[in-house]
């Protein structure tokens, strides 16, 4: 989980390994919440996309919340096509490890989508969580629509003044539309980092309440 200072530097779309045309092989219900893992979703429901390094302790926190209907780990924001784990894991894919969110609006807010975003990692390192280095483990919130890029940019700016006034650094977080980072694709990882604390409970995960809350 641990790389070298050099993969903090992002990669060019021409610099990226090719990849393939098979997608990885997953099952197709989430092991915890037992809804599907892949769409199309049920009428009403919405996706969000976030990084918060290591993607197996930033799903956990999502499948957890009340109103959030499925939950999928992958690989978003780079030019490889269906990239490994391992590939990923070189810096030369430009993907970031992400947590897909698939919520219902009615029972869960953004606002409170976003305070588990925030309050749980540390988005004021660029491209690292902790121990872990490299462009793999930048923080970003990817939209799939224009509302919630206008609400992340809004949570953005209302989380950096709560962060100035305890005397902490800028935010580094990657937000833009899901469509525009990378090639705009979320490629689902490999089947054992699906619910991956939920199967390994006593399994690495850096995360929790970091410095300051959202709210």
């Amino acid at each position: 989980m641990m790389f070298g200072l050099s993969k903090t530097t992002m990669i060019t779309p021409d610099q990226a390994l090719p990849g393939r045309d098979e997608e990885l092989q997953i099952s197709p219900t989430h092991v915890v919440l037992g809804t599907p893992l892949k769409g199309p979703w049920p009428e009403g429901m919405k996706v969000l996309y976030v990084g918060m390094g290591c993607f197996w302790g930033s799903e956990r926190i999502f499948w957890q919340l009340d109103g959030v209907y499925s939950t999928a780990v992958g690989y978003m924001g780079g030019w490889t096509k269906n990239p490994t784990y391992e590939e990923t894991c070189t810096a030369k894919t430009g993907h970031f490890e992400a947590v897909q969110v698939v919520y219902d609006p009615a029972k869960v807010s953004l606002d409170e989508l976003f305070a588990a975003f925030w309050e749980n990692h540390d988005p004021t390192t660029p491209n690292r969580q902790g121990g872990d280095i490299g462009t793999q483990y930048r923080s970003a919130i990817l939209a799939t629509d224009e509302e919630q890029l206008a609400a992340a940019l809004e949570s953005k700016e209302r989380y950096q003044a709560r962060l100035d006034a305890q005397g902490y650094g800028p935010i580094s977080t990657q937000i833009e539309l899901a469509s525009t980072a990378g090639d705009g694709r979320f490629y689902y990882a490999e089947e054992y980092h699906q619910g991956y604390l939920h199967k390994n409970p006593g399994g690495y995960c850096n995360h929790g309440f970091c410095q300051v809350s959202f709210a």
